[in-house]
Parts: C-alpha cells; sequence; structure tokens
C-alpha cells in the first residue's frame, strides 16, 4: 500500500505543504485543468493553536464559517471582493480560515445583524439559493454530453448535502473500510499537504469534473496513476477530522456542486 505524504510525484515537481485546497486545484490547474480551477474554493480546515491571537468581534465583523469564501463573504453581504480585502488588508485573499474575524462593513457601519451570531446565521441561511440549484442542474446536464459514470464512493450513512457552509457530503462509515474512486479518472493528487483535510485524494475524472475525498486514514493509490470506478482508493478514517468519516465533494470547473445531482440513488 502507498501512503503519499503530502506532496507531487516526480511527475508533478510542485511541492505542497500546509496549503489550501484553492492552490492545490490552481496547481492542478497549471498542470492539466482549466484555468477556472484558480477561482476553486478554499480548504475547510479549522485553525487551532496556541498561536491563535484574540480577533475584533461585533457589528460589522462576520466570523469565517467552514465552506466559505472571500466571494461567498462578499455576496452574502453585498460587498465587493476588492471591498472585504481593503478593509481587512489581506495579502492572500485565498487564504482565510474557519473562525477568522473578517470586517464586512466601513469602520462605523452597521449590518443588519446586531452581532456577528446573528449575522453568521442569516448567511448560513442564504449560502444556498434556487439560483445555486439552477446552476447547478444546468452543470448536470451540460455534462451529459461527456457523460461519467458515477457510484457512491463509500457505504455508510451520509449527510444531505450541500448548504449551509457545505461544499460537499460527509460519509460516515467504520475505520479502514475501503473508499472507493467515484468514478473512473486520474489521480492528480495524493497526500495529506492540505491543512484540514487530512490524507486527501483528487481524481479528476474528465475537462470539467473532479472528486475529492479527504480524511482517509491509508492512501493506496499514487499521483499520476488511473483508477477505475469503484477502484478502492483510500481506506477510510479520521485524519484532520474529531470523527471517522469520509468527506466527499464532486467540483465542476473549480466550483463544488451539489453530490446528490450526479450519484446514483441508493
Amino acid at each position: 500500500m502507498v501512503q503519499n505524504k503530502g506532496a507531487y510525484s516526480s511527475q508533478y515537481p510542485h511541492r505542497i505543504k500546509n496549503s489550501g485546497l484553492s492552490r492545490v486545484l490552481a496547481r492542478i490547474s497549471s498542470l492539466a485543468l482549466p484555468l477556472l480551477f484558480l477561482l476553486a474554493l478554499g480548504a475547510c480546515s479549522t485553525p487551532s493553536g496556541p498561536g491563535a491571537s484574540t480577533q475584533p468581534s461585533g457589528p460589522g465583523y462576520y466570523t469565517v464559517q467552514k465552506g466559505d469564501t472571500l466571494s461567498s463573504i462578499a455576496r452574502k453581504f453585498r460587498r465587493s471582493n476588492s471591498q472585504i480585502i481593503a478593509w481587512n488588508k489581506l495579502s492572500d485573499p485565498n487564504d482565510i480560515k474557519v473562525d477568522q474575524s473578517l470586517r464586512i462593513a466601513p469602520e462605523g457601519a452597521r449590518t443588519a445583524g446586531s452581532n456577528p451570531a446573528s449575522d453568521n446565521a442569516a448567511a448560513s441561511r442564504n449560502t444556498r439559493t434556487a439560483e445555486d440549484d439552477r446552476a447547478d442542474a444546468a452543470a448536470a446536464a451540460a455534462d451529459r454530453k461527456d457523460p461519467v459514470d458515477w457510484t457512491w464512493p463509500a457505504s455508510g450513512k451520509a449527510s444531505s448535502g450541500v448548504g449551509q457552509g457545505k461544499k460537499g457530503i460527509d460519509i460516515l462509515g467504520q475505520l479502514g473500510q475501503p473508499v472507493m474512486a467515484a468514478a473512473a479518472g486520474k489521480v492528480m493528487y495524493s497526500g495529506s499537504g492540505i491543512r484540514g483535510y487530512g490524507n486527501l485524494v483528487i481524481v479528476k475524472h474528465n475537462s470539467n469534473l473532479l472528486s475529492v475525498y479527504a480524511h482517509n486514514k491509508t492512501i493506496v493509490v499514487k499521483e499520476g496513476q488511473m483508477v477505475a470506478k469503484g477502484q478502492k482508493i483510500a481506506e477510510m478514517g479520521k485524519s484532520d477530522s474529531n470523527t471517522v468519516k469520509l468527506y466527499f465533494e464532486i467540483r465542476r470547473q473549480g466550483k463544488a456542486v451539489d453530490p446528490s445531482r450526479y450519484l446514483p440513488s441508493r
């Protein structure tokens, strides 16, 4: 079995350590995928540890939730990306962290919520819109022209899907149970260098679609390897997670889409 420790193989010379998923997808983009992956969403990690500092809070601030990106936060509060970047003096707008406090209004201004909790609750309710659903449906229809034959990547109870700040689904299971490729494709990343995802595998299926498999106990495939639908690629675990589960995403042109629109009923 193969346990790749977070760096590209000799085929892929770009080394990645403690990077966000958006950066990894951007580097994959430079190798094989469309440039739209540069707009891919960030990692789902929750930073912690003794280095964490006290952050501002109160009206005009928003606490970053799992699944947030700079663009999604800007849309929630009807701001531009450049405003959020300027108000927070962000040197790397792709590197926002869960639980980070961001100013989402000019100093002295008030937002609709009276405190961060209400702002966050309102934003979460509005995370997924009818427009998002229509966009996902249109994307799935377009992909039928270059069809991918999907299967579930693991057995077990699955969460209801994207929304409420989530980009993918959690599939609960047993430690060490097989994690399978949800469709045939090429392994583009195999390692543990992306904080918050643990032992991670990314598989490219065609020019538009890829899938993400996180929190594995052990990875059994190498970067550059071709895999078949249903082939074992990892064993379920709890790396960078409090529970044994598989965190699974499907991404279309770098944007997470609702897996239920692609996976078969079960």
